[in-house]
């Protein structure tokens, strides 16, 4: 089949050797009327672009826009259209967001992640320096452990739906939110054989150095024996106040249990329980528990079904993590896509 550019190029090169517009016609290879528009124009056979409406901006113009938009990735498009205006460009916000979306800049939600001080992103790079040589095997001999809140009515804090028009207030598209949640505290730890026992707090248990002893006498002693035996392991938790209590210190020295450390704070990103965490806690979303009882039952039954390649892959994502995090100075990285749902004791 014969395409328009040869086409073109057919007829273009038969009226310079002298064919009129008749005789081309005659060949029937276009409708005659292409045939008179084709011989009108300057004789290139390459299609001409239509003009289309003139851009608003110049290129200097559209380099200031992103400028001012790099100032403070957080304007929107309307405030830009604004500030652009003052610049001499009359130009709606969504002429802005096309001229963006050339640069690749496209409006994304925000990741949310701990606010690190200079100490903490100190602190994560001499954690990340002392462990930048360690194997996933290394950290397979490593149990972490942490506390964590769930709430009734959308542990995790959203919820995407797919609607109509019209239906932002249908029942099946609305999160159900109250004003006091009931929120249940558990204590877990987890390494690359597998979860341990969770742990519910009882309500109005003070999460205090009695209260955390009795956890690591109840649980941590048992998931040693039952997944390490005499094998040697590291444990490590976090800065809380009551890990860090005198009593707590020379408990776990009697025990003959060493610890992994200093942990760097505000370092969920470096710390895989928190992915444990959030994948129980979108479990939970899609189950929807309507009061206490239930939703401790599904903690349960859900933190049990997590598998041991589960646990194996979060593990074995420990290098990585260290060498982000050193490659990136200190600041967060890829793997705390997900916000910090850590709670502290007293």
């Amino acid at each position: 089949m014969v395409t328009w550019k040869e086409t073109r190029a057919i007829i273009i090169a038969l009226h310079i050797k002298g064919f009129t517009g008749k005789d081309v016609a005659a060949s029937k290879i276009p409708p005659k009327s292409i045939i008179y528009q084709i011989i009108k124009e300057s004789g290139s056979i390459v299609v001409k672009k239509a003009s289309g409406r003139p851009r608003k901006s110049s290129k200097r113009q559209d380099r200031l826009l992103k400028l001012i938009q790099l100032r403070d990735l957080g304007t929107t498009s309307t405030e830009l259209a604004q500030e652009w205006q003052q610049a001499g460009v009359s130009a709606s916000a969504c002429t802005v967001r096309r001229r963006l979306l050339e640069d690749g800049l496209v409006s994304r939600k925000a990741a949310k992640k701990s606010l690190l001080s200079r100490k903490n992103i100190r602190d994560r790079l001499i954690f990340c320096k002392s462990y930048s040589d360690w194997t996933a095997e290394d950290w397979g001999k490593v149990i972490l452990s942490d506390e964590s809140p769930f709430r009734l009515f959308g542990a995790s804090g959203e919820k995407l739906v797919r609607r109509r028009q019209g239906e932002r207030y249908h029942q099946s598209c609305v999160m159900p939110t109250v004003k006091h949640p009931e929120t249940i505290h558990v204590w877990g730890c987890f390494s690359a054989k597998g979860v341990c026992s969770l742990t519910i707090l009882t309500k109005n248990t003070a999460m205090n150095k009695e209260w955390y002893q009795h956890i690591l006498r109840e649980q941590l002693l048992p998931t040693i024996q039952e997944q390490f035996g005499d094998e040697q392991c590291l444990f490590r938790h976090d800065g809380a106040p009551c890990h860090k209590a005198k009593v707590i210190t020379k408990w776990l020295e009697e025990q003959n249990i060493d610890i992994l450390g200093p942990w760097p704070g505000n370092s969920p990103d470096l710390n895989p329980i928190e992915n444990l965490w959030s994948i129980l806690k979108r479990r939970m979303d899609k189950q929807k528990p309507t009061n206490s009882d239930k939703l401790q039952a599904l903690i349960m039954q859900e933190w049990a079904a997590i598998s041991q390649d589960v646990s194996q892959k979060l593990i074995d994502s420990m290098p990585g993590r260290i060498a982000e995090v050193l490659k990136k100075e200190g600041q967060h990285c890829k793997y705390g896509l997900f916000e910090s749902t850590s709670c502290h004791c007293q």
